[in-house]
């Protein structure tokens, strides 16, 4: 069960007033006070910086999410229905499961350059395994009935995808994009901090190089505020839907 949204409106004052009273005895630059910070992002957006680096950020997180899941879905897919694919692609996608991500990253860039293509590629390469094991196993549990009765009734490829497979599949999507934009979140900013000169990433590797505590943590938080808005508003409607389909398809096959 997911947190309700009622339960932020607690934890996150809470969070904020232990947050004030360790600044407060500690007394030191390394752990600014709240209201530090706040001033920090309310100057960074007041000059423009943060929206910039913020958009620059969630463009390559939004270019990444689309290519991963897109080319690991369809991966996937091939996989899960075809035992002579998954024979041969599953040595590769074991590789590359327990393949660092930081060693392509690193890769990518020497071979490459520090270019906008090779931050995209290494994203995308560290995340399409993650997707291709979640929808090969949705690949694997797609009931046969189902695709008889499709058969029956003449059903074209269009019909079959959306009335066969995607009600289906559509449980097995969102486990892949939740975990997916979890992952993606993370490498884009490692991505970014190695080598783009603009983003989120790269304003958190300024402010480490100055011992910017301040500007740290107001980067991280405005970015993390972020991606809790995304799931609140998208993901969790979204993986709702797919609970509730689960369960009206339990009861009809009961």
């Amino acid at each position: 069960m997911r947190a309700s949204p009622l339960a932020y409106w607690i934890v996150l004052p809470l969070l904020v007033a232990v947050w004030s009273i360790a600044a407060w005895w500690i007394d030191s630059s390394l752990l600014p006070s709240p209201l530090a910070v706040f001033q920090t992002l309310q100057s960074a957006a007041v000059s423009g910086e943060l929206q910039r680096h913020l958009a620059i950020t969630l463009q390559r997180v939004a270019i990444s999410f689309a290519l991963a899941m897109a080319l690991g879905t369809l991966i996937g897919l091939c996989m899960g229905r075809s035992p002579l694919t998954n024979a041969l692609l599953d040595p590769l996608l074991v590789l590359l499961l327990n393949l660092p991500a930081l060693v392509v990253i690193i890769l990518l860039y020497v071979w490459f350059g520090l270019i906008e293509v090779a931050a995209v590629m290494a994203v995308v390469i560290n995340k399409i395994p993650n997707v291709a094991v979640t929808m090969r196993e949705g690949a694997r549990s797609l009931d046969l009935r189902l695709e008889q009765m499709a058969s029956v009734y003449r059903f074209s490829a269009w019909q079959r995808l959306t009335h066969v497979w995607m009600p289906q599949l559509f449980p097995y999507l969102m486990a892949a994009t939740r975990g997916g934009l979890a992952l993606i979140w993370k490498i884009v900013l490692v991505v970014e901090l190695l080598g783009r000169s603009d983003g989120i990433g790269f304003q958190l590797h300024m402010a480490f190089q100055v011992f910017d505590v301040a500007s740290l943590l107001a980067y991280s938080l405005a970015f993390i505020a972020v991606v809790q808005l995304i799931e609140l508003t998208v993901l969790q409607p979204m993986e709702r839907r797919a609970s509730r389909w689960r369960s009206v398809g339990g009861g009809r096959h009961a």
